[in-house]
């Protein structure tokens, strides 16, 4: 008799009437992931609406990074603000970028569609869906404009490396020349993680080696396409690294626009 069903209950598949033989504690991965995103998902959002104490010099937040409305402080547009009839916070002009990115990325995909989606909620157990359409509808067919956010989230980068050098500079009230505080260092950090994810990432992987028959006609595209494999075998690690280390910085240069400490200046 023809059926329709797919996914776990598809016709080709093992009829266990259990949700899973599995014994471990499976369930731990997903709930951890679907709280720390849930809880991010709250701070980015309070931060990025709220318009507010991102700047407290040198240090610009990377939720507002670049400054680019009227609406910016005083201080915190490096590269001008050519969006001035811009009504909302400065930071949705930019936070599309990199959450496109993530949002789109093949290992978050996995993390999220587990977490939030159960779909499935981990290997080897069954998910509450009857109908699997993959990623061939709307709005999951979304899902191939990563590569494209991939190049806005280069351009990101190095926006945030410009940002970490300018936090070498002096804050107010200081002289001249070369100065670091641990917002400098907090900055550093986060920039790193940044490009070790950027880099990993496995579209960046298919633009250094893919479609190429041959690599020993292609030394350089070779040697590249190594180095992001290695970073790309711990995507995961920087994603997750990445994403708390840009939340830490946002909240580190709130407390010090707010007032709550000075922050501690090395030389």
């Amino acid at each position: 008799m023809a059926t329709d069903l797919t996914g776990v209950d598809g016709p080709t598949r093992a009829r266990i009437n259990a949700k899973t033989l599995r014994s471990d504690r499976w369930w731990l991965a997903p709930a951890v992931t679907f709280v720390v995103f849930a809880a991010f998902i709250v701070y980015s959002t309070w931060r990025a609406f709220s318009g507010a104490n991102y700047f407290s010099e040198p240090y610009l937040s990377p939720f507002y990074s670049p400054c680019l409305s009227n609406e910016c402080v005083d201080g915190a547009s490096d590269f001008g603000q050519p969006f001035g009839g811009w009504p909302l916070s400065p930071a949705l002009l930019i936070l599309i970028f990199p959450l496109g990115f993530r949002l789109t990325c093949y290992y978050y995909r996995k993390a999220y569609y587990r977490a939030f989606w159960l779909s499935p909620p981990a290997c080897a157990v069954a998910e509450p869906h009857t109908k699997y359409t993959g990623e061939t509808r709307f709005p999951l067919l979304a899902q191939n404009v990563h590569r494209w956010f991939w190049y806005a989230a280069v351009v990101v980068a190095l926006v945030l490396t410009y940002d970490v050098l300018l936090a070498f500079g002096p804050a107010e009230g200081e002289s001249d020349g070369i100065h670091m505080g641990l917002g400098t260092l907090i900055m550093l950090v986060n920039v790193a993680f940044i490009w070790l994810y950027t880099l990993g990432c496995h579209s960046c992987r298919h633009i250094m080696g893919g479609r190429l028959r041959h690599f020993s006609k292609h030394p350089v595209r070779y040697k590249l396409w190594g180095w992001v494999s290695k970073l790309n075998g711990q995507h995961a690690r920087w994603a997750w690294l990445s994403l708390i280390s840009v939340a830490v910085t946002d909240f580190y240069i709130y407390l010090l626009a707010t007032g709550a400490f000075d922050d501690p200046r090395f030389f």
